[in-house]
């Protein structure tokens, strides 16, 4: 008997060598995949980390402590020429000088006190009173009993014998070894301020008080230059205790003790009136010390409550008179003994009667050093020119301090809050961070920058949005999927222009193209969607077999002529339109009439070429969430008896939302991180006017400008990294709140 045959499938051997051989490479290659990724994105993550923690290594000293650290200390050179009246160093700080009590100029080293030199007093009379110009014009001025001024100026020499450096002190008379006679009673106060024109010296004594003008003139035969004098008598005032002349030698001011300041207007030499008197101190405090800052603009007063006032000049915009006007002030808990200036920045330093030395900055209002360096009889301190060294004087003898104090004027209050500048009518934020002038108060307030950023992006995005999304939803939702193939590589292509170009274009052609067609730019925002519609309603009423000859999705290329018609009405319309309703001149008018100011590089003109620039962004991204809308939702919604509207506004567009969330925060993100554009089309004036017709600077476009001219490690240099670092934290936090977002979308819609 026979057996059936057994029909069995073959079994499959899955460990087959080339199986296992298989799986193992595969298996090689997913680790490979998993780590490449893994190395990629934390590597992403450690870029961005390390770019942050850069930008925060070259900020963090812009908010660091001061310091001072004794650097030497021994008697006073030339004790037996008297007490000093006036201290100095030369740039190095390796020589110092002092003025002692009985008119001698004494010259020490400042390592080792040792003198180098002394110019003893050039006349015989003892001085009665003793001034400077100001420390950085080193310009000595002493008084004497018959009321003659000797001129002298302190300088020094640098040479290089067998290549070591040497510096020699001289002593100068640019008036003259003859002292000058200004009155005819011994002088007690004296002020003297010299320009390129001429020079004035103010002088008051026991009951009287005179001043006297030296007219400089240039012979142009011998050019030699001559003298002219002027001497005029002033109202004597009682009690005076400090006499200033203004820095453009046009004003007077004498200060009694009790800190009433009169103010004497000298434009009219021949006519010398009072123009003004004005309280300094509070009720039963009396005057220290009256001195200039550093570019003779702010008057800072001193006085035995421990209380360092700013004074300036203010314009009235009413009498167009400038008045002395109180800026601010600092406090110590002690009456001061002296203060000093440093001679190129706007800091200061004081010294009270515990000899406490305190430095502060006036712009930024900032105390960066607060510490007791002598005892009580401490009398006088003195900066180096760079600040970076302080003499001080006691009873003991001479002191050196070495100082660490790289930036004081930068503090938050300066960077983000409004600051009362010099000669400015009134506290303001205000960027400008470099001058021609050794004078210039810098202005380091981030709130124009920061403000134009916003404002560029936000007419950016008001232009691009729109347009962006509405284009994306008909060419993934409405138009023929055979045009949209067409349609979406070229408007994707758009975002390869380079901004560079798109800047050029926007600021040589397209700004002066718009100021000179306003009308015709407002009249087609006006015009171009009124005629859509109206050309959209026409066609929607033309019999179907007309309608029907256009194949369904392709009918945007019928709005190419309507939209190139209208725009060529515009212009046509637009002289029209001026001589009608603007006089013939639309920018004239929106300026004189409207009283706003029109630059011709402006956030319009920002709007549309970086909105041009945003665009190809939002709608690539949009486009993709829209198109990427399962088609069963889409199909669903139309069987149940939706229109294609309703389907849109109802089903796509909420499942598609996180996606355009993300394509409007990726396209903010450029916009606020545009530079080329906003660099080339704005103007680049870093002012806070929400005016679409005026410009702009924004951050991006501030580090591209001034980088590269900024000097390694200054105060300009850590600030423009804190701009950098600002404009970082800014794209982070909007980055993470569009993620937040988006996921919250995602969350609510995922389930449709």
């Amino acid at each position: 008997m026979t057996t059936p045959t057994d029909h069995r499938m073959p079994e499959l051997d899955f460990n087959t060598p080339a199986l296992k051989r298989h799986r193992k490479l595969r298996a090689l290659k997913d680790r490979v995949a998993g780590m490449g990724i893994a190395v990629g994105g934390s590597s992403v993550i450690l870029a961005v980390l390390l770019i942050c923690f850069y930008l925060l290594y070259e900020v963090a000293p812009l908010f660091s402590n001061a310091s001072i650290d004794a650097r030497a200390s021994y008697s006073l050179p030339a004790e037996e020429q008297g007490d000093s009246l006036y201290l100095a160093m030369e740039e190095q700080s390796e020589i110092g000088m002092r003025v002692a009590s009985n008119g001698s100029i004494v010259f020490f080293s400042v390592e080792e006190g040792t003198v180098i030199k002394t110019v003893p007093n050039p006349r015989d009379q003892a001085i009665t009173s003793f001034t400077v110009e100001s420390d950085t014009s080193r310009l000595l001025a002493f008084a004497y009993e018959d009321g003659a001024v000797l001129i002298s100026k302190h300088d020094y020499r640098t040479s290089y014998p067998n290549g070591e450096r040497h510096i020699t002190p001289v002593v100068e008379y640019p008036y003259g070894e003859a002292a000058i006679k200004v009155a005819d009673f011994p002088i007690q106060h004296l002020a003297i301020r010299d320009g390129d024109d001429g020079l004035t010296i103010a002088a008051s004594g026991a009951s009287d008080s005179a001043i006297l003008k030296v007219t400089k003139d240039v012979n142009f035969i011998t050019e030699e230059v001559e003298l002219t004098e002027q001497r005029e008598s002033l109202p004597f005032i009682e009690d005076v205790q400090s006499v200033l002349v203004s820095g453009n030698q046009r004003s007077l001011y004498v200060a009694t003790r009790t800190g009433e300041l009169s103010e004497f207007d000298l434009r009219d030499f021949d006519n010398i009136t009072l123009k003004d008197t004005i309280p300094l101190l509070e009720e039963g405090t009396h005057l220290v010390s009256m001195r200039y800052l550093v570019g003779k603009s702010s008057v800072m007063v001193a006085d035995s409550s421990g209380r360092v006032s700013q004074w300036f000049n203010v314009r009235d915009d009413d009498t167009n008179e400038e008045t002395l006007h109180f800026i601010r002030d600092v406090k110590q808990p002690i009456a001061l003994v002296d203060m000093a200036m440093e001679q190129r920045r706007k800091g200061f330093a004081t010294l009270d009667e515990r000899g406490l030395v305190a430095i502060y900055n006036a712009t930024s209002t900032r105390q960066v050093i607060d510490e007791r360096l002598s005892d009580e009889t401490a009398r006088l301190i003195s900066f180096a020119p760079r600040a970076d060294s302080l003499l001080l004087e006691d009873s003991k003898g001479m002191n050196v301090y070495h100082i660490d104090n790289e930036h004081p004027e930068v503090s938050w209050s300066s960077i983000w809050g409004k600051v009362w500048y010099e000669s400015y009518p009134e506290e303001t934020y205000t960027w400008q961070s470099s001058s021609a002038s050794n004078d210039f108060e810098p202005k380091y307030s981030l709130m124009p920058l920061a403000f134009g950023t916003i404002k560029a992006a936000f007419y950016a995005m008001l232009m691009a949005v729109p347009l962006a999304i509405c284009g994306a939803i008909y060419t993934a939702y409405f138009m023929a999927p055979a045009l949209r193939r067409k349609i979406k590589p070229v408007i994707e292509l758009m975002e390869a222009l380079p901004t560079v170009i798109l800047g050029f274009l926007a600021g040589l052609f397209f700004a002066p193209f718009l100021e000179e067609n306003l009308a015709a730019t407002f009249s087609i925002l006006v015009v171009l969607p009124v005629g859509i519609l109206l050309f959209a309603y026409l066609w929607s009423r033309l019999p179907t077999s007309l309608r029907w000859l256009v194949p369904e999705g392709w009918q945007p290329l019928l709005l190419i002529p309507v939209i190139v018609f209208l725009a060529w009405f515009c212009l046509a319309m637009s002289p029209i339109i001026e001589v009608a309703f603007f006089g013939g001149n639309v920018r004239g008018w929106i300026t004189n009439d409207l009283g706003i100011t029109f630059d011709q590089r402006n956030a319009l003109v920002v709007g549309f070429a970086m909105g041009f620039a945003v665009i190809p962004t939002i709608f690539s991204i949009t486009e993709d969430a829209i198109f990427s809308v399962p088609k069963a939702l889409t199909q669903g919604s139309l069987a149940l008896g939706a229109t294609y509207w309703q389907t849109m506004t109802r089903v796509v567009l909420p499942t598609a939302s996180p996606g355009i969330f993300s394509a409007v925060m990726i396209g903010m993100g450029r916009a606020v991180g545009e530079t080329m554009i906003v660099l080339m089309a704005t103007g680049n004036t870093p002012i806070m006017d929400f005016n679409i017709f005026e410009g702009m600077r924004t951050l991006a476009a501030n580090l591209a400008v001034e980088v590269p001219e900024s000097e390694v490690g200054s105060s300009h240099y850590r600030i423009l990294f804190l701009a950098a670092f600002v404009l970082f934290i800014f794209t982070f936090v909007v980055n993470t709140i569009a993620e937040t977002v988006r996921q919250h979308l995602r969350k609510k819609y995922g389930s449709l």
